[in-house]
């Protein structure tokens, strides 16, 4: 059977962007990273590609799988490092700007845009009468980063995944803390210093609620949301150290024996 992996953030410095690679049927998320490190390029170090797969996520059609899940012909695998940062050139569907306006209903709005984030429009539209507190996370490129000057910032998603992950988490932070409205919006593309890489705006009746799921939100995002980031200082670039995957999704091939196959 074939797959096609699409590799994001620092692994594509190791294994390219996207390639179809063929395995043997019912093969598992564990299998196909072995055979990556197996089969990795002739002028790569095999220790340091091993390493990068070590606690990484990994999604197939665009969901968080296992590393014992079976594979099917045909299906797409996401394979994510630690997120929180990418640089990749935006296509002729990405200019515009991609806030999901199909929650209305649940006041949950999520988006990936490759334009400037309109914050006070964003914070105003938020608003509504039965609000007794709008909270607000504006997260800005700043310029120094781990002691050296920063000249800019690239961002890149695993976009349709991104955003599943985005709507979830804002329906979570409602269900859980309470609040009437969530809208979330994370800049793609290149950034300068002092621009918006993400907003996340919580409407409630109580601030008490709002902010804990402000910051609740930006938490987790920054945890688990497939966005990476690379850092261009005056010295050279790098990608961002982004933070470990809460245990329950990272996925490494020592976690599941060949044998061991089974369907999700």
């Amino acid at each position: 059977m074939k797959v096609r992996v699409i590799a994001f953030g620092v692994l594509k410095e190791w294994l390219g962007a996207a390639a179809t690679v063929e395995l043997p049927p019912g093969a598992t998320v564990a299998e196909l990273l072995e055979h990556l490190r197996a089969s990795a390029p002739a002028d790569s170090p095999a220790g340091a590609l091993a390493a990068s797969l070590r606690g990484i996520a990994v999604g197939v059609n665009a969901e968080f799988a296992t590393a014992t899940q079976a594979l099917r012909d045909g299906d797409e695998v996401g394979l994510l490092p630690p997120v929180s940062g990418g640089t990749a050139p935006p296509g002729p569907a990405q200019t515009a700007n991609l806030l999901d306006e199909s929650s209305v209903r649940e006041n949950v709005f999520a988006g990936l845009t490759w334009e400037t984030i309109d914050a006070e429009k964003l914070v105003a539209e938020a608003k509504r009468g039965e609000d007794g507190a709008v909270v607000v996370f504006d997260g800005i490129v700043r310029n120094h980063s781990r002691g050296r000057p920063t000249l800019h910032l690239d961002y890149e998603a695993y976009e349709e995944m991104a955003l599943r992950q985005m709507r979830e988490l804002g329906r979570q932070a409602r269900d859980r803390f309470g609040v009437r409205q969530v809208t979330m919006v994370h800049r793609l593309g290149r950034l300068e210093i002092g621009m918006t890489s993400v907003l996340i705006v919580v409407a409630s009746a109580h601030r008490a609620q709002a902010f804990e799921a402000c910051r609740w939100l930006i938490d987790t995002l920054k945890q688990t949301v497939p966005i990476w980031k690379k850092e261009t200082f005056t010295d050279g670039a790098v990608w961002a150290p982004g933070e470990p995957f809460p245990p329950t999704l990272a996925v490494d091939a020592a976690e599941a024996p060949h044998e061991a196959r089974h369907e999700e």
